[in-house]
């Protein structure tokens, strides 16, 4: 059974590249943070698992810390579409909204080079 997709539509513009990245994120009305695996990454958004989505539209602050722990990522992003599919990825799509030059130019770098023959996984 496919998923069912709420807001946004499927067919995303930018490339996607399968990551398994721990994030951290806040929405406005809580004041921890939960944290979910992502499962893929473009230069446009990221898409987190999580079986409590928000509403498309809801605003959120991520962090992405690299496997060494060496770079955090950080900004703010929209939640652009939510998918509800219990034998796939349930979760959310967060549209990048306002990130800063250097995490995006480290967004970039990460999706390039897992779009490059051989790239990692």
């Amino acid at each position: 059974m496919a998923g069912i997709a709420e807001g946004g539509d499927n067919g995303r513009g930018a490339p996607r590249v399968p990551v398994s990245m721990l994030v951290q994120y806040r929405f406005d009305t809580l004041e921890d943070f939960a944290a979910e695996y992502a499962v893929d990454l473009s230069t446009t958004g990221i898409f987190v698992h999580t079986d409590d989505p928000r509403k498309v539209g809801s605003m959120v602050y991520l962090q992405i810390t690299l496997k060494d722990g060496s770079k955090l990522i950080e900004g703010f992003g929209r939640v652009a579409r939510v998918c509800k599919d219990a034998g796939g990825h349930p979760g959310m799509g967060i549209q990048f909204i306002n990130f800063d030059d250097e995490s995006m130019a480290l967004i970039e770098k990460i999706v390039t080079q897992r779009l490059e023959p051989g790239g990692q996984s």
